[in-house]
């Protein structure tokens, strides 16, 4: 497999997406390569070090999925979308704070705010991928953030809440990791927290390092929490899509950002 380059990768793409209705470009300066719709100019750009990356560890593979990935983005940027008649498609996903709030084409994206650590934004899931709502979706439907947030309340509540059971040095560890993409959104379901509050031997905790994965731990003893926090960490380096690196604790139905301080139990931030 010979060595893939960033000059070779943006090539690569310029071949296997040669469009008459697409535009491309090469940003050498930050080494990133824009791909969009010549009449709306809405596209998408990729950051080429981290797919050479990908490439060298993966080879054709991760060029054949990335091929998939921007095709799929620009069909859907492409697409009119509708809310209504699309109820039952509609989830909450969880962002950090720090995630942009209007999309690179200006379109300010509907958010509530949840925790110190996490965002809710609105998903109009389209199957193999989804959209994120903004304002100006909302607006052509007539529909308030209320009514969108409660019926993405609903659907999250409707998802599957198995999770796998690990048991580390007396601790008990809980995964939901489905790949659906809503398995962080699992942590807005307040039956399944509770549920899992009333099971709970020792302190209930729970993590969204990224979007993929929900952590349940039920911590009985000083040496969980350390476990707690290398986990959170490892999972949030990792993810593909990172929310936060900070567990919370779960007590009297809110959730509580902790540090946690080696061998001792966390303070609350």
């Amino acid at each position: 497999m010979s060595k893939m380059t960033s000059f070779k990768l943006k090539k690569i793409l310029e071949e296997r997406l040669s469009n008459e209705n697409y535009n491309t470009s090469f940003n050498r300066d930050t080494d990133t390569f824009r791909i969009e719709w010549k009449e709306s100019k809405q596209g998408i750009s990729i950051t080429l070090p981290n797919m050479v990356v990908k490439y060298n560890e993966r080879g054709e593979t991760a060029i054949d999925e990335l091929e998939e990935h921007i095709k799929e983005a620009l069909r859907i940027m492409d697409e009119e979308h509708h809310l209504s008649g699309m109820e039952k498609n509609i989830y909450p996903v969880l962002r950090s704070p720090s995630f942009p709030t209007e999309t690179k084409a200006g379109a300010k994206l509907v958010y509530k705010d949840h925790t110190a650590e996490t965002r809710i934004f609105y998903a109009l899931d389209l199957g193999k991928s989804y959209r994120l709502v903004d304002e100006e979706l909302l607006q052509e439907e007539g529909w308030t953030v209320s009514r969108i947030n409660e019926i993405a309340a609903f659907n999250v509540r409707s998802l599957s809440r198995e999770p796998k059971h690990d048991r580390v040095a007396d601790n008990d560890f809980y995964f939901v990791a489905t790949q659906d993409g809503y398995d962080a959104s699992r942590i807005l379901n307040e039956v399944f927290l509770e549920e899992m509050k009333a099971n709970a031997k020792g302190d209930l905790t729970v993590a969204v390092p990224h979007q993929d994965v929900l952590i349940f731990a039920d911590i009985q003893n000083k040496m969980g929490y350390d476990i707690l926090a290398q986990m959170t960490m490892k999972f949030f380096a990792e993810g593909r899509i990172p929310i936060t690196s900070l567990p919370f604790i779960y007590e009297d139905k809110k959730l509580e950002p902790i540090f946690i301080l080696a061998k001792n139990k966390p303070e609350k931030s």
